[in-house]
């Protein structure tokens, strides 16, 4: 086989397994995990045979599905706040910036609000980046009230899951408010003085439509 032919059949086992991540995710956010494979596969407008040659398993498939979108997520944020210094401002504009995300890409978000135990402890995607902005605002010195980052992050991903479920229960609620006031009252919680976590919020956000989303499923 040529490497041009090697090329062009990688770049074709690529699309497929990402078309069955993306078919999973469509399922996952509609909450319709007992679908059968058959049905996965159709989504996806791959041939039946195919999944077995990428997954095991469904789960294996779900498992990669929600690993795949919490890095979607995570790399999202990574590029609009990789030129910010202050990793106080830093964090408060990411959790702007997913606040925002659960309206704007609301299939991706509502994956990630059906599988809160695994944003919560996966140490990529969003939790592995808030821990990480966390401990870093923590050794600067900016998050001086914080005793136990164990638990911060607790408090943090707990309330970007619920923010994001109410932004999908409440339609009618402006999301870019509700984000800027939740996360002003998470700085203060973190040790952020009241009128600095006021000002952090008000300033402006770049277009989160501006960064590519990675294809990490292929």
């Amino acid at each position: 086989m040529t490497e041009q032919a090697r090329n062009r059949m990688d770049r074709r086992k690529a699309r497929t397994r990402a078309a069955l991540v993306r078919a999973a995710q469509t399922c996952i956010a509609s909450g319709r995990t007992a679908v059968p494979i058959a049905e996965i596969t159709q989504l996806a407008d791959v041939g039946m045979g195919s999944f077995y040659n990428y997954f095991e398993t469904k789960e294996q498939l779900f498992h990669a599905a929600v690993e795949d979108a919490l890095e979607t997520f995570g790399q999202t944020l990574d590029t609009l706040t990789e030129d910010i210094d202050d990793p106080a401002e830093a964090f408060a504009q990411s959790f702007r910036l997913t606040g925002r995300l659960h309206r704007r890409h609301p299939e991706l978000s509502k994956v990630l609000l059906n599988n809160g135990l695994a944003l919560a402890s996966s140490g990529q995607g969003l939790a592995g980046r808030a821990r990480r902005d966390v401990d870093a605002a923590v050794r600067a010195g900016r998050f001086a009230t914080v005793r136990d980052a164990d638990l911060a992050l607790v408090v943090v991903t707990g309330t970007a899951l619920t923010l994001g479920q109410l932004l999908h229960d409440d339609p009618g609620r402006d999301d870019a408010t509700a984000t800027d006031l939740v996360t002003e009252d998470l700085l203060r919680m973190l040790g952020v003085p009241a009128d600095e976590a006021r000002a952090i919020c008000d300033r402006p956000l770049p277009d989160p439509d501006a960064a590519p989303r990675p294809d990490t499923a292929a």
